[in-house]
């Protein structure tokens, strides 16, 4: 199962050094397949970007992504970007920069237009109950929906102990995506 590292600024800080240290320590520690820079508040957000950029390069197997900004992820480097469900309607502008393109669903509908448009995977959330997320999706709906999807999904949402990831890995779903975990 494929595992995918959430930044927040909460637990990762925007000073540059002390960033750094910790993304790296974390990716070191859990080898993730994919990273993604998310950070809504940050004003320093590209130079904090190419900083993570920079870090997951040190690591042969880890995908880079970036929150949103597709001219951003072209320009550092990365590997591909992130789209919010808001911005579906961008995937196709994504993909003709040569960026792999994950976007973030919350409905069945949203994976499927996603998936249609040309995504790499998308996240799809919540799973699990996660604080301020709404009401959990649940296992048996992440089951119905890999049943009708052709893409990699990744289950987002309250992921945070083994005992998720052993629930998940249940339903053949592509990854897991998660900033707690990786930081337990």
């Amino acid at each position: 199962m494929k595992k995918y590292l959430i930044t927040s600024r909460e637990f990762y800080t925007d000073t540059p050094a002390i960033f750094r240290n910790i993304l790296h320590e974390q990716l070191k520690e859990y080898l993730p397949d994919y990273a993604l820079y998310r950070d809504k508040s940050n004003p320093n957000y590209a130079i904090q970007a190419a900083h993570f950029v920079d870090t997951c390069k040190q690591f042969e197997n880890i995908k880079s992504f970036i929150h949103q900004n597709i001219d951003m992820a072209k320009e550092l480097d990365a590997t591909g970007v992130h789209l919010t469900s808001k911005q579906i309607d961008l995937i196709t502008e994504a993909k003709a920069k040569g960026l792999e393109v994950i976007v973030s669903t919350h409905t069945k509908d949203e994976v499927l237009l996603s998936q249609k448009l040309g995504a790499d995977a998308v996240t799809y959330s919540p799973i699990f109950l996660s604080p301020n997320k709404g009401k959990p999706k649940g296992i048996d709906d992440l089951k119905e929906l890999l049943d009708v999807a052709n893409i990699k999904i990744f289950a987002l949402g309250g992921v945070v102990e083994e005992k998720q990831i052993k629930k998940l890995k249940e339903t053949n779903v592509y990854g897991f995506a998660s900033i707690r975990y990786f930081l337990n």
